[in-house]
């Protein structure tokens, strides 16, 4: 397979200084109702003077060009010698101002489209659909703790010893069941077309940066002792990443993978939230859809219900009642132009919990990754990007054991799982001991 490489700049902007300056009001609001603060004045300031500079050393180069054509004299390699002095103390002031442009690029969050609502945080999210009914148990129903318990389907206790807070061991029936959710999933999707991966969980620093998610969520990713190594903590870091400086030809697009890969997540934005039990773990599984697309963002929307589509489709085969949610401006995240979550239902706690955010990048973090696509004509332009979670456990299993249990208090496990699993039901005839 021939690869075309192109080389990476220092130029890490997540939205080009010409869309900033076009678009100069729109950016400032769409960071304010991020709840983001950027200087987007100063940013401007800044290119003027890294322009400047650029202006300065191309007419000490022509000078210096100009000069080499002449007879060599004393005077000429005096003037020689100055202008390369010159052209050395701009080139630095030059890497100076770029540094600081760059330093505050980073932190400009991408622009929603108009149709996302503006809101300050999930409470004005807004339910696009309600699918399925939530379960009337005419019995004393179990929280999935009591039913972890009863049924030995995890250990809390020794998965803390071994591997600290929010630590876990999944065994018996809900280890089975867990990979075949994730593997009903998976090949769901390849069925589909999509290009079935199994992703690194070690990824470089640039990944993170490229995803958009360094430098704002930097608290929430785990860094190993080697260096420049850091866990993913979703697919999507290395997927989206996986064709970094590269072109991809414009026939060959879209590109839709499904992923699958353990994901690690340090939770430190969620202190003292569900201690105890599967909800928040620092370390799960996830099957996730990603997407290059070409730079058109009326497909890109097609694609963003597609990748929906693909999500309820399992979610209606396991027939787990959910809704979906368009997401505000300040709980979408700084990459998203356009983003949903979905959520199931989860009767101990009586609401829904998230399973799956979908979202549209727009062109934010192909610019940082440098992926673009060479069209027939001859141009380039960057790729756009979308994903959205497949299928993630073990959070989904909370709502299958809890929303699937019978009188008896056994669990009827989804029918489409029935060849996964090898097993209908989870009960004590069939529990390990």
């Amino acid at each position: 397979m021939t690869v075309e490489v192109f080389s990476m700049t220092t130029n890490t902007q997540m939205l080009s200084l010409d869309f900033i300056r076009a678009n100069k009001q729109k950016v400032i609001e769409a960071a304010l109702h991020k709840n983001r603060a950027v200087d987007i004045d100063q940013i401007l300031m800044l290119d003027d003077k890294r322009i400047g500079f650029i202006q300065i050393i191309q007419k000490l180069r022509e000078e210096r060009n100009t000069l080499s054509k002449k007879p060599f004299s004393p005077e000429t390699k005096i003037q020689g010698k100055l202008l390369k002095e010159q052209i050395k103390e701009n080139e630095e002031k030059l890497t100076t101002i770029e540094t600081k442009l760059n330093d505050l690029l980073l932190f400009v969050p991408n622009v929603p489209l108009d149709e996302v609502p503006v809101g300050k945080n999930e409470a004005e999210n807004i339910v696009v659909k309600t699918v399925g009914e939530i379960p009337r148990f005419t019995f004393k129903a179990l929280s999935y703790m009591e039913i972890g318990e009863k049924y030995q389907l995890f250990d809390l206790e020794r998965g803390s010893k071994v591997s600290g807070f929010r630590g876990y061991f999944l065994t018996n029936q809900a280890a089975l069941l867990q990979m075949a959710i994730l593997m009903y999933a998976f090949q769901k999707l390849t069925r589909k077309g999509y290009m079935p991966i199994i992703a690194p969980a070690i990824v470089k620093r640039f990944t993170l940066f490229g995803n958009g998610q360094f430098p704002w969520g930097e608290q929430e990713v785990y860094k190993l002792n080697d260096d420049d190594s850091y866990l993913a903590g979703t697919a999507e870091v290395p997927v989206t990443s996986y064709f970094s400086s590269e072109f991809i030809k414009e026939e060959d697009l879209p590109k839709k993978f499904v992923a699958f890969s353990p994901c690690f997540r340090k939770e430190a934005g969620s202190y003292g939230k569900d201690t105890r039990g599967l909800y928040r773990v620092h370390e799960f599984w996830k099957v996730e859809q990603v997407i290059l697309a070409k730079n058109n963002i009326n497909e890109s929307l097609v694609l963003h219900e597609e990748l929906q589509t693909n999500l309820e489709e399992i979610l209606n085969d396991f027939k787990l009642p959910y809704r979906k949610l368009l997401m505000c401006t300040g709980d979408m995240g700084e990459p998203q132009i356009k983003k949903y979550d979905t959520e199931v239902w989860i009767p101990s706690r009586n609401t829904y919990g998230e399973v799956a955010s979908n979202s549209i990048m727009g062109d934010f973090q192909t610019r940082r990754l440098k992926i673009k696509y060479r069209k027939k004509n001859g141009e380039t332009d960057y790729c756009f990007s979308l994903n959205n979670t497949a299928i993630a456990s073990p959070r989904i299993l909370i709502s299958i054991l809890e929303n699937f249990q019978q009188p008896d208090n056994s669990i009827r496990i989804p029918e489409v799982l029935y060849p996964f699993t090898g097993f209908k039901k989870i009960g004590l005839e069939n529990t390990a001991r």
